[in-house]
């Protein structure tokens, strides 16, 4: 840690190493030690003053830092909010969102809403604070999302031209649907920690969904992580065999 600074985390945790450098973590990076979605390990991002100098090396105090230390400096740190080792979840949000792939960024804006980060305003807030290109993201983000492997699927698809409706409630019993695409197939992602032990619920899920008159389909998160393609080219397949022609354009960064 920098002069004056003590902790008991450990001297590699990313949050010591951004305040030993002379900032804060932020980005994705900030998202991660926060517990956010993040489908690989994030890049090191610090965020410090705009008049920050004598910034140091990540891995000790005493010297400074060199153009190959493995970190990326931002100077644009807000002093309000966050913590001692990271940044407010808005400001390493705004800077997921103008510097990460789409569906990493709207990922973290849909955990920022599930854990309770975000609220409505502060997203209108900060959508405001874009460039006008990065400002269509407003309307991909689904503050009901629940998790990282549902979200990115979503994005996917969407990506891929799919009209994609998310939490569709049919009957009454079992909740909404993870997402529903072109009104026609219907996908619920399944990931262990959530699913392992109600087997029975989501095959009688499966029944009143196909009874609304959707196909259902239910991949493991997995499968969302590691075969996108193929469960890509499977929703594509039973549109085809539906009638059922993409009806919305392919999104673009």
């Amino acid at each position: 840690m920098r002069n004056g600074w003590y902790t008991t985390r450990h001297p590699m945790d990313a949050g010591v190493r951004a305040v030993r450098v002379g900032g804060r973590l932020t980005g994705l990076a900030a998202i991660a030690d926060a517990g956010g979605w993040v489908r690989r390990p994030p890049r090191f991002e610090v965020a410090v003053p705009r008049n920050a100098s004598r910034l140091r090396t990540p891995f000790d105090r005493r010297r400074r830092r060199r153009p190959d230390d493995p970190v990326r400096v931002h100077w644009d740190a807000d002093p309000l909010g966050g913590t001692p080792t990271r940044v407010s979840v808005p400001q390493a949000l705004r800077r997921a969102i103008l510097d990460e792939p789409l569906e990493d960024a709207v990922a973290a804006v849909d955990w920022a809403f599930s854990a309770g980060e975000l609220d409505l305003l502060g997203w209108e807030r900060l959508v405001a604070s874009l460039p006008r290109r990065k400002r269509g993201i407003r309307g991909l983000v689904d503050p009901q999302c629940g998790s990282l492997p549902e979200s990115l699927a979503r994005t996917r698809l969407r990506a891929a031209g799919l009209h994609v409706r998310s939490q569709v409630r049919v009957g009454g019993w079992f909740g909404a649907i993870d997402l529903v695409v072109e009104d026609a197939v219907a996908i619920e992602v399944d990931g262990d920690r959530f699913h392992r032990d109600t087997f029975s619920r989501d095959r009688a899920k499966d029944l009143e969904i196909a009874l609304a008159g959707l196909y259902p389909l239910r991949p493991s998160a997995d499968i969302v992580f590691r075969r996108w393609n193929e469960l890509e080219a499977a929703v594509l397949l039973m549109l085809r065999n539906l009638g059922v022609s993409p009806t919305a354009r392919p999104l673009r960064a």
